[in-house]
């Protein structure tokens, strides 16, 4: 919609949030709370939108630098002076204005792309969107004339008991024709407060002869507007809410979605099972007919199909198929485990790869290696790979036996087929095809490469 652009409010310090932090800042299921609403905005008008901001302004706009244009509101006078605030930052030949708030994060891109429809088919300067509920969280009521044309909007704190008892609520989300709008702005009235009210442009309107359109919401929870941390957390539940039913209806299990956290962000192939307790974050993509927790914690990682993951923690790792892990493993950053790689519990892996069909028995630490095909690593077996000052790399041949407590100490580089016996610290490089045991470790044998016989 080229002749479209979106604004969003933002520039209110949200005091009963009682944080330090913006309140558009606030994370909710791993995003800032305004990235929603930026988001939403963005698909619908086709446009970056234009940020209205005032407190801690700089922060809002360091985090949004490349999503949106941004107007400075100084001091705040409501939310009629928020928009006109805007006014400079609107390019030329726009013909609609759509206006919503930053702290509304769970209206949609459909949502909003109804409204934008809905007014450019009406012969009105405003379209609003409404909500019917019995909860009334503060907004303001729609207030109807006898024959049910929109009369007016008028705020919880200046409402008569009558008035109170009203169901249909203001959403605070707006579209309206924009010569209309910039003539008007300057007319609203300053109220008791000393503020200019936007919902005061539906009085104008309506006064002037104009028609008023308002667009009820299907799904009430996009409503939900952000003022204190239990709202924030009512939206974080109706946000996992509508995330699960997504991911189900496309083929993903569940087994108790109430006690699974997933980020928006996160990919889920079909006939992946889900259990209970787990919490999936990021640029997490995991593939089809997996098996995931219970009890798992996994941030940024790639996961292949066919793979189990149970009670571990897997941060910034990348699995390929049928990895099975836990359990009580964990995954490093720059952890990498190639095909049918079994790691079991108690175990640690960073900054290494692991080759096809490698075994990594329980209490072992693998750091800065490279792992070849088909190596054993025995059980409580460790990389000392850190002197104090610097990293140093171990390398694993294909086809390595390690055995239980060794330790290997890097820089190192144990050749393919080799050998190390039980409780082995290993400090120079062991030749392929040769059994190295003792403290020291020492070679003591050659042994027969498997495709010579015995």
């Amino acid at each position: 919609m080229p002749d479209t652009i979106g604004i969003l409010l933002a520039a209110g310090k949200g005091t009963r949030m009682k944080s330090k932090t913006p309140k558009v800042l606030h994370p909710l299921l791993g995003q800032p709370m305004l990235a929603y609403a930026l988001q939403a905005v963005a698909t619908a008008t086709g446009r970056r939108p234009i940020v209205v901001v005032g407190h801690a302004a700089e922060q809002v706009q360091a985090a949004f630098a490349d999503q949106a244009a941004f107007a400075l509101q100084d001091p705040p006078l409501g939310t009629g002076h928020a928009v006109q605030a805007a006014r400079a930052a609107v390019p030329e030949g726009i013909r609609w204005v759509l206006v919503s708030n930053g702290d509304m994060p769970l209206l949609t891109a459909d949502t909003l792309r109804r409204l934008l429809e809905a007014q450019q088919a009406h012969d009105g300067p405003i379209t609003m969107l409404t909500v019917e509920v019995d909860d009334p969280r503060g907004f303001g009521r729609v207030v109807r004339f006898p024959d049910g044309r929109v009369q007016a909007i008028v705020e919880e704190a200046d409402a008569t008991d009558e008035q109170k008892r009203i169901r249909e609520l203001n959403v605070g989300a707006y579209c309206f024709d924009a010569d209309w709008l910039w003539q008007a702005l300057p007319r609203v009235p300053l109220s008791a407060k000393g503020e200019y009210y936007l919902t005061d442009l539906v009085g104008l309107a309506v006064a002037e002869g104009h028609s008023v359109q308002a667009l009820r919401l299907e799904d009430p929870t996009e409503a939900i507007g952000v003022n204190t941390r239990v709202h924030l957390a009512e939206a974080a539940a109706a946000l996992q809410q509508r995330i699960n039913r997504r991911l189900m209806e496309n083929g993903v299990t569940l087994i108790d979605p109430a006690r699974t956290y997933i980020e928006p962000t996160v990919r889920i192939g079909r006939d992946t099972v889900v259990w209970p307790d787990c919490t999936l974050r990021g640029n997490t993509e995991i593939g089809e007919d997996c098996e995931i927790g219970p009890n798992a914690y996994i941030v940024d990682t790639q996961i292949g199909n066919g793979c189990r993951v149970f009670a571990s923690v897997l941060e910034y790792a990348v699995l390929e198929d049928h990895v099975d892990i836990g359990p009580f493993g964990h995954l490093r950053k720059g952890a990498h485990l190639a095909e049918g790689v079994h790691m079991g519990n108690f175990g640690e892996v960073k900054n290494s790869y692991l080759g096809p069909g490698v075994k990594m028995g329980h209490f072992s630490y693998i750091g800065d290696a490279t792992i070849g095909e088909s190596v054993n690593i025995g059980a409580g077996t460790i990389t000392c790979n850190y002197d104090g000052e610097r990293k140093h790399p171990t390398k694993i041949g294909k086809g390595a036996f390690i055995g239980s407590d060794t330790m290997l100490v890097a820089p190192l580089e144990i050749g393919e087929g080799a050998r190390t016996g039980a409780g082995a610290v290993v400090t120079k490089n062991v030749p392929p095809y040769t059994l190295a045991v003792g403290v020291p470790a020492r070679v003591i044998r050659k042994l027969k490469p498997p495709h010579q016989s015995a």
